[in-house]
């Protein structure tokens, strides 16, 4: 009995964890950190980012702090479960970026005892929920949302306004096409527009 105990301890527990909220909230220095922490713990770990997300480098997650870790892009979710072997921690950045799929994905690797850390944004720019990730957040274990700050008021900020003249739903960018924005502030430069 205590033999099989000690076994039945061992094995891994698989789980999500989503960190989302705005543009500049600091998702992906989260996102490195937890990445950084398990590597100390001597976990074998991969990344994963959107092929088309090429910002800051074709292949590492950077955040707008320029901290930095590799990882691997891919153009789909499918592609994932390809390029696991053993490891016991995923993570995904910019997962709103990603096809629906990948909510079945992230379940399946938690089932297999993967720790799988998502980060993305919860809203798009016209404050609706964004891709895949309204749905992971409902099956996530752990939900993490961090928040930016206000640039016209200082306050908490949960938007990512775009100040950009474009409507594509996705648009890569930085500080000169999106501006952290609270809600107050938000809806009435929406109602200005």
């Amino acid at each position: 009995m205590f033999l099989e105990n000690t076994i039945n301890s061992k094995k891994r527990k698989g789980s999500i964890e989503v960190i989302c909220g705005s543009m500049f909230s600091g998702k992906t220095e989260e996102l490195i950190r937890r990445l950084k922490r398990a590597k100390i713990a001597k976990q074998k770990v991969e990344i994963f980012k959107p092929k088309i997300d090429t910002r800051y480098d074709e292949e590492a997650v950077v955040s707008h702090d320029e901290n930095q870790i590799h990882s691997t892009p891919v153009p789909a979710s499918a592609n994932i479960p390809l390029l696991i072997n053993d490891e016991e921690v995923i993570g995904i950045d910019e997962a709103q970026f990603f096809d629906m799929e990948l909510v079945g994905v992230c379940n399946r690797l938690a089932n297999q005892g993967i720790r799988v850390i998502v980060a993305g944004l919860d809203m798009d720019f016209k404050g609706q929920p964004f891709g895949p990730i309204p749905a992971l957040l409902a099956t996530a274990e752990y939900v993490t949302k961090v928040h930016a700050i206000c640039v016209r008021c200082g306050n908490l900020a949960n938007h990512s306004y775009r100040i950009a003249a474009d409507d594509k739903l996705v648009m890569l960018g930085e500080t000169d096409s999106y501006q952290p924005l609270c809600r107050d502030c938000y809806h009435k430069t929406k109602q200005d527009e």
